[in-house]
């Protein structure tokens, strides 16, 4: 009777061991809304789990206008994981019916991570009002940002449907991309996560000109003073970067990501317009660049053109930046070739690069002509997010190419 007892009791444990390890369940198809929770406050979110032709399930981030595209969703134990690949993160949830409840985690990060809810068929962001604000948040604003490390310029830009809002804010070293929300009676909220970094811009309207509230992101929260202003504008970014005095060439030799040293006196550039870039596998801004010179350079290489990109990483290290850079290059499908340039900190790569005032921002990008001399320095980069700023960068960036490619080779 007693070895039976033991017996039961031993298969009762298998049974409860299995069970506590079985898959969950998938990831049901649909629209969701996900909420974080950081610093006593809720930053929402959008996504969409999708299957494709082939039985793939993806997710789409949602943030106004663009879908943000995370797929090699996988399964362990009891919860589900989505990678961010192109960001070195991931989601991580357990399932529960039409709910996930688990948190977002930068692998490189010391912090811990944030904690978040999901639920599906919920389409909206926040909370809607019924009734059209009075107040409008439409048009172009002069915003202030005051944190811990001073006080930072950026220029607003929103547009308004009814109590919808989308828009960006442009700063010297690139905008932050996609913001959706609303405006409800005297307050304005807008949120974004496309991978990178959840953030949260809510304030109060003191009149229709004035705006004071407060911007929360993975780096903590700064206090925010904006005043509408039709004529807000930032820096000329062709002026931020430029050459030492004595300088007119750019001189670098870093490696591939196969670790064979790479230099612009190379054969392979001889007599090309060259294009550089100084970038990061982890900067959004960077992402953006990415998508829009990997099509472009596919489409104009048989020009005379070649593009470097000099990647500027987490880790000081060969090993570490050639996985990180792979998956950069794989997501965007680039060409083009790309060397691992040091640590990402922009006083290291004003060292790397001696012949530049300063690297004043992640991209800085530089056209060469075919001799080699500098031909522009652009500082930052105004993606998609801007709008009718991204168009003009893309209309006087292949008039510079033009212009350079003009020029005799010497």
């Amino acid at each position: 009777m007693k070895n039976s007892i033991y017996t039961f009791a031993f298969l009762l444990l298998i049974l409860f061991s299995a069970c506590s390890t079985l898959p969950p369940s998938d990831l049901q198809i649909g629209k969701w809304r996900g909420v974080f929770r950081y610093l006593g406050t809720e930053i929402p979110f959008n996504f969409s789990v999708e299957d494709d032709t082939a039985g793939n399930v993806k997710v789409l981030l949602t943030n106004a206008d663009e879908r943000f595209q995370l797929d090699s969703i996988r399964y362990e134990r009891d919860s589900v994981v989505i990678p961010i690949d192109v960001y070195d993160a991931l989601l991580i949830a357990k399932i529960s019916k039409d709910s996930l409840r688990g948190y977002f985690r930068k692998n490189q990060s010391a912090k811990q991570g944030i904690p978040f809810t999901a639920a599906r068929n919920q389409t909206f962001r926040f909370e809607e009002s019924d009734s059209t604000s009075a107040i409008k948040s439409v048009g172009t604003w002069s915003v202030f940002i005051k944190g811990e490390k001073g006080q930072r310029y950026t220029v607003g830009k929103f547009h308004q449907t009814g109590t919808r809002v989308t828009g960006t804010f442009l700063a010297t070293t690139g905008d932050y991309r996609y913001f959706e929300g609303i405006v409800k009676g005297d307050s304005l909220k807008v949120s974004a996560f496309s991978g990178s970094n959840p953030t949260l811009f809510k304030a109060k309207f003191s009149d229709s000109l004035h705006l004071e509230g407060a911007y929360i992101s993975f780096n903590g929260t700064s206090k925010v003073v904006a005043v509408k202003n039709d004529t807000a504008k930032l820096p000329d970014p062709y002026k931020l970067t430029y050459l030492k005095k004595g300088f007119d060439k750019l001189e670098f030799s870093f490696p591939d990501l196969s670790g064979n040293k790479v230099s612009l006196s190379d054969s392979k550039y001889k007599g090309k317009v060259v294009i550089v870039t100084i970038q990061g596998s982890w900067c959004p801004n960077c992402l953006d660049e990415a998508a829009f010179l990997s099509p472009w350079y596919k489409e104009n290489k048989k020009r005379g053109i070649e593009i470097i990109g000099l990647s500027f990483e987490r880790k000081d290290n060969l090993a570490f930046a050639k996985q990180r850079v792979e998956k950069f290059i794989k997501r965007f499908d680039i060409q083009y070739d790309i060397l691992f340039a040091g640590l990402s900190d922009k006083a290291e790569a004003s060292k790397k690069l001696p012949a530049l005032n300063a690297v004043l921002a992640f991209p800085t990008t530089i056209i060469l002509d075919r001799s080699g001399k500098v031909w522009k320095i652009h500082t930052g980069f105004s993606g998609p997010a801007t709008g009718v700023l991204y168009e003009e960068f893309i209309k006087e960036f292949n008039t510079d190419v033009d212009a350079a490619l003009s020029e005799p080779y010497i």
